[in-house]
């Protein structure tokens, strides 16, 4: 491998300087268009949203801190930090691939903590509210009912809706079913976190002291910390289609069918209490292995966005933007680490990693225009991140080339 970074280097130059033709006829030819200015409306919104659900998210915490109390609440959130720091862990190695904007990531986690859980709070109330002016407070009915019904439609819900409002307003970084589960995941830990401050915190105020939590937090943080995101992931899996194949106003229709497994998976879990004689069995012959098959189609699908990074990149370089070593590495796990390596000891890993993410993202936005969705919008970003490429190299260019040729993987 030689001329890692140089090669290509002064074509891209000129590309970028002379790009001002419209996005081709054809969606496989690489062409430029200039890149517009964000609006301001954009930035905005995404202020009074941050704004909203921040209040949101004092109001809920003030609904825990009367509950429970400062002791209990306290108490809680450190317990309820276990699993949250281990289902963070794991969307992080889903993630790693093509990284999602960190606001993003931020605004999805507290969408499930404060805006889902608040919904499912109203909701709550509501059903209390009639069930105690019909006499029904308690029933073995109206337990039933809220467990396996009310729960899992309303939380669902909830939750799946801040993943379609992503999908509405991140249009160009999501990118596909991964992105899909990485909101979706992000989204339920964050609704998982703040439910398991109340279950923490009411087990803490049990007469049974210590038992009591030792039972929640088992339950809660040991054997199902990924229950809610195993749910909410159907959800997100359907709006990552839903990004391939459809526009703003299609994705409607994939949100709903997204919510059925979700509902259904979720009613299923909440109503095991009432039919499995031995709770244990069911959940080792049947949860453990859902969440095992949920793995592996994760697995599979961080391989399909490998293979797409590598055709699309592939198609920059046989116009000259990359080299075929470029995309051996920029397309491979084994690849990216030995390059990171590379940069680290030359003391440019910061710079290699930022190629690295633009790369991978300019591959899924031309895996977008050839899809021909939002062709407008997404031959911007294109030329945007042909751009930044450009800028990338420039950084990179104190670092001498990798001589160790990165095998071709399928």
């Amino acid at each position: 491998m030689t001329g890692q970074f140089s090669a290509g280097q002064s074509r891209t130059v000129q590309q970028v300087a002379a790009a001002t033709e419209p996005v081709a006829e054809d969606p496989r030819q690489v062409l430029v268009t200039s890149p517009p200015r964000r609006g301001g409306l954009t930035i905005a919104l995404t202020v009074i949203g941050f704004v909203l659900l921040s209040a949101i998210l004092v109001v809920v915490v003030l609904y825990l801190f009367l509950v429970l109390g400062p002791t209990a609440l306290l108490y809680a959130a450190i317990l309820a930090a276990v699993p949250l720091a281990a289902v963070l862990l794991g969307i992080r190695w889903i993630d790693r691939w093509e990284p999602e904007p960190r606001g993003a990531l931020l605004f999805a986690f507290l969408w499930g903590a404060a805006a889902s859980v608040f919904i499912a709070l109203v909701f709550s109330g509501l059903t209390q509210a009639y069930e105690a002016q019909h006499g029904l407070s308690g029933s073995p009915a109206a337990d039933l009912f809220e467990t396996v019904v009310q729960a899992p439609i309303v939380e669902e819900f909830a939750k799946g809706f801040g993943v379609l409002l992503l999908l509405w307003v991140m249009r160009s970084t999501f990118d596909g079913p991964v992105d899909g589960i990485v909101y979706a995941a992000t989204v339920a830990i964050g609704f998982a976190f703040t439910e398991n401050l109340q279950y923490f915190g009411l087990a803490l105020l049990d007469d049974n002291g210590i038992g009591a939590v030792g039972a929640v937090f088992l339950l809660r943080a040991v054997l199902s910390p990924f229950a809610h995101v195993m749910f909410t992931a159907c959800t997100g899996l359907l709006l990552g289609l839903a990004a391939r194949h459809t526009g703003r106003i299609g994705a409607i229709g994939f949100f709903v069918l997204g919510l059925i497994p979700a509902v259904l998976l979720h009613a299923f879990w909440n109503s095991a209490g009432y039919w499995a004689d031995n709770w244990f069995g069911y959940y080792f012959t049947v949860q453990v292995p859902l969440f095992i098959l949920a793995i592996v189609g994760v697995a599979l699908l961080r391989r399909h966005e490998q293979r797409i990074t590598r055709e699309r990149l592939a198609e920059y370089a046989a116009v000259g933007w990359f080299t075929p070593s470029e995309v051996n590495q920029l397309s491979t796990g084994a690849g990216r680490r030995q390059a990171v390596w590379w940069a680290r000891r030359h003391g440019l890993r910061r710079q290699y990693r930022r190629f690295v993410t633009d790369a991978t993202r300019l591959a899924f936005t031309r895996q977008r225009l050839i899809s021909g969705k939002d062709r407008i919008r997404t031959g911007h970003d294109e030329a945007a991140l042909l751009e930044r490429i450009v800028a990338d190299r420039r950084a990179l260019a104190a670092l001498p080339p990798l001589l160790v040729l990165v095998p071709r993987t399928a």
